[in-house]
């Protein structure tokens, strides 16, 4: 009866938990395939989609169930206390709520404005539409975030600032630079999230931008919800991250960039520096640079060209 109930809620999509628009029951006799580890697989497996990260079997499902309205009410204790308090109290809660976990190579990380000179760019890899809450969180300091695509419901509830680019070049390297003129400034060069040990392409505009660049390397750990999605709404994606029981955040900073390895400082093109940021964050983190672009992964799972339908968000 549990599994009929549970196939109906997602066949119907009742429940925004997975886009299964199909449902096939394979008999035991039939089943003829195994569970094979990630490096066996024919291909890496680098985009997916869906909210579960665990197999749906009837228990894990009834316990997701169970948990709901539990996570619900934490879900909403960790929203409000992030958009309501002060860093400097809404820190140490959320790091109890959320684990927070900072490691650094330098033993303090410069986050004022310098004497006449802009601010300091953060560049650093996309797990979640919240790493730069975290980030801010972490710095004890509001930083301002540009992004390329989220919902008005989640810039609207963002306790950063937000700031969204155009896709015009030319554009967005004013709206970056103002924003540094005021401040300290967090991009993800991605464009989107990743959720296996992969780093998408960098966008380079970053490394023309600023010289004074210090990368950031973001891990995520969540146990039962993925927050990222291409397909359901967008504007549910940071709610998702916290409605796991105990999602948690490795935060890296890598030092500051090196001046002979700037675009002004070291005569750099600017793809060779976004390639090297990409490089340290990926050696951080373990994790495996590519070429793949945000465009490709809307193309693979949501079979459209990187436009996001954010109107029903």
């Amino acid at each position: 009866m549990f599994i009929c109930i549970y196939h109906v809620i997602v066949s119907y999509k009742i429940c925004p938990f997975h886009t299964i628009r199909d449902i096939y029951l394979v008999s035991k006799e039939d089943k003829k395939w195994r569970n094979i580890p990630k490096d066996k697989y024919p291909k890496p497996l680098i985009f997916h989609d869906g909210r579960l990260t665990f197999k749906p079997t009837p228990l894990a499902t009834l316990v997701m169930f169970i948990w709901l309205p539990f996570g619900i009410i934490l879900c909403v204790t960790r929203s409000l206390i992030g958009m309501l308090l002060p860093y400097k109290l809404s820190t140490p809660i959320e790091a109890f709520l959320v684990a927070i976990k900072k490691t650094s190579s330098q033993d303090h990380i410069h986050t004022s404005k310098p004497e006449n000179k802009n601010g300091v760019l953060f560049v650093c890899n996309h797990k979640t539409v919240l790493d730069p809450v975290y980030l801010s969180q972490i710095l004890i300091t509001s930083l301002v975030a540009v992004t390329y695509s989220i919902s008005k419901t989640t810039a609207a509830l963002a306790p950063v600032r937000t700031l969204n680019l155009t896709r015009d070049k030319a554009k967005d390297t004013v709206i970056m630079l103002n924003a540094l003129s005021k401040g300290d400034l967090v991009v993800c060069p991605e464009g989107t999230t990743c959720r296996e040990p992969y780093l998408l392409r960098f966008s380079p505009l970053f490394a023309e931008i600023c010289d004074e660049i210090i990368s950031v390397a973001i891990e995520c750990k969540v146990s039962m919800f993925h927050g990222t999605t291409t397909t359901w709404s967008k504007s549910l994606d940071p709610f998702f991250v916290l409605l796991n029981p105990n999602p948690c955040f490795y935060i890296k900073f890598l030092d500051k960039l090196p001046k002979s390895k700037t675009c002004k400082g070291g005569g750099f093109s600017r793809l060779e520096v976004a390639n090297y940021v990409q490089a340290e964050i990926g050696n951080a983190l373990g994790y495996e640079c590519t070429n793949f672009t945000r465009k490709d992964k809307y193309a693979i799972l949501a079979g459209n060209d990187e436009l996001v339908n954010l109107s029903k968000n």
